[in-house]
């Protein structure tokens, strides 16, 4: 007895369908494009790598006082005023690449259309925010070492006296201003106007970061409000951890963890690839 079975016939691909979407081909060239069109912006290069170096140098060279040793301040006598500054400027490099050139950037490839051409190819559209953060990153840790380690040659101020807090706070300080890039970035249809907004943003955060009133010398009702802001809970704990002054900051850790969950959840609802 013979049997014959029978194979239904196989739909043919569609040609519109990307031939893979499950993970991220090609994204090391893709990094590597971002690194070449991120060099090339001068400007962006600037404000990220450099400004953070440049204004902690000029506040200490040119503004009198900045090199006085503080008397009589309880915990901080003996130290410069502008020792104080060191961790705000930490905070200054992470606001410029959180808040200016991350959703600059995300809306600039939104709005000519990059994020939509990517989605019909193998790349998952997630690789450029993988791509995107990796150079921000990148640059962010360079302008940050940079902005210290000239600060201890030319300003004599001295070096994290905690480095284990310090690195656990940076990486909650990062997240708490990258999710509120990733949802300007998310949303904004023009990059004018996430750099707009941004900056928007960017000034009164670091404000309660202390870039006008260092944290230590901040009235109480400021300090307190600064606490719960991404950057100020930030700039409060790397002060801690700099100059070994204070208990842990857990508020500023709880707050900056608040801030890095809620903002990503928000971002993750509001994004728009096209």
């Amino acid at each position: 007895m013979s049997t014959t079975t029978s194979t239904p016939p196989r739909k043919a691909a569609s040609s519109h369908a990307p031939a893979h979407r499950g993970g991220m081909p090609g994204l090391g060239r893709l990094i590597s494009t971002e690194f070449r069109v991120f060099n090339r912006d001068y400007g962006n290069l600037f404000f990220v790598v450099a400004f953070p170096t440049v204004l902690l140098l000029g506040m200490g060279l040119a503004i009198p006082g900045m090199d006085q040793r503080l008397e009589d301040a309880g915990p901080w006598t003996g130290l410069q005023v502008i020792d104080l500054m060191v961790p705000t400027m930490v905070c200054v490099a992470i606001a410029t690449a959180g808040l200016s050139s991350f959703p600059t950037y995300l809306a600039t490839y939104r709005e000519k259309g990059v994020l939509r051409r990517l989605s019909t190819t193998p790349m998952a559209p997630q690789g450029i925010l993988v791509a995107l953060a990796s150079v921000n990153l990148f640059w962010l840790a360079i302008g940050s070492v940079a902005a210290v380690a000239i600060a201890v040659v030319f300003l004599d101020v001295p070096l994290p006296v905690d480095w284990g807090l310090l690195l656990l706070t940076l990486p909650l300080a990062i997240g708490s201003v990258f999710g509120i890039g990733l949802i300007l970035g998310g949303v904004m249809r023009k990059a004018a106007a996430a750099s707009g907004i941004g900056m928007l943003i960017y000034f009164p955060l670091l404000f309660f970061a202390g870039l006008w009133t260092p944290g230590p010398i901040m009235p109480e009702m400021l300090r307190t409000i600064a606490t719960w802001m991404p950057l100020g809970g930030a700039s409060q704990a790397m002060t801690t951890a700099w100059f070994g002054v204070g208990d842990f900051p857990t508020e500023q850790f709880i707050s900056m963890a608040l801030w890095t969950v809620l903002t990503f959840a928000v971002a993750v609802k509001v994004f728009r690839w096209k």
